[in-house]
């Protein structure tokens, strides 16, 4: 809002970005993009919550490739609880709020996939582990580059690692993940069910 010089929250003051302004933010966000990567023809941005800015994303970059990746709701909602995040995740260290927040997200994504159709790429985390070849063949597909055999051997990369998943890239696929949310699930009656919609439409 402070930008645009508009009153209003985000995103309602979206409609007063004009193209001017809009092609600046673009520029400004690419040259931070290409002092990590400067000679890379695709560059991820993996942020939790762009969920939340798809139609920014859309609008700012019409090419670009957006992909979502979905997983058993409470595999997903232990796995927020387990992480020590930043402050800006206040959420995410109660499983009630967790499953609310959760709930939102997948609302939020349907609205994006009526209004985004054929933007969103998506693929399920458990489809990754048990046919890893086939699914990083369509994604990279996806992303329009060439395939590349090293995309299997991930975990040998030697750049450095700044996010939460620092631990799991340094590793191959594994399937310990599946199903995590069994070892706890008696002391996950609440959780389970708050989830219980989006239990429900993955069954």
């Amino acid at each position: 809002p402070d930008r645009l010089e508009d009153a209003r929250r985000y995103p309602l003051c979206v409609d007063a970005l004009h193209p001017e302004e809009a092609r600046a933010i673009v520029d400004e966000y690419l040259n931070l993009l290409r002092r990590d990567g400067p000679s890379a023809a695709r560059i991820c941005d993996k942020m939790p919550l762009n969920f939340q800015h798809l139609g920014l994303i859309g609008v700012l970059f019409p090419r670009a490739r957006i992909i979502h990746c979905r997983r058993n709701p409470l595999d997903v909602c232990i796995s927020i609880f387990a992480q020590h995040f930043a402050r800006d995740l206040p959420f995410a260290y109660d499983l009630k709020e967790i499953a609310g927040y959760y709930l939102e997200y997948e609302r939020l994504m349907r609205h994006w996939r009526q209004v985004l159709p054929g933007r969103l790429f998506e693929v399920e985390y458990e489809n990754i582990v048990a046919e890893t070849d086939t699914v990083s063949r369509d994604l990279v597909a996806h992303c329009g580059l060439d395939w590349d055999e090293r995309c299997l051997r991930f975990y040998e990369t030697q750049r450095n690692v700044g996010t939460a998943s620092h631990w799991q890239v340094r590793q191959p696929v594994y399937r310990d993940s599946l199903s995590r949310w069994k070892r706890y699930e008696s002391h996950l009656e609440g959780l389970i069910d708050a989830l219980g919609p989006a239990i429900a439409e993955r069954s």
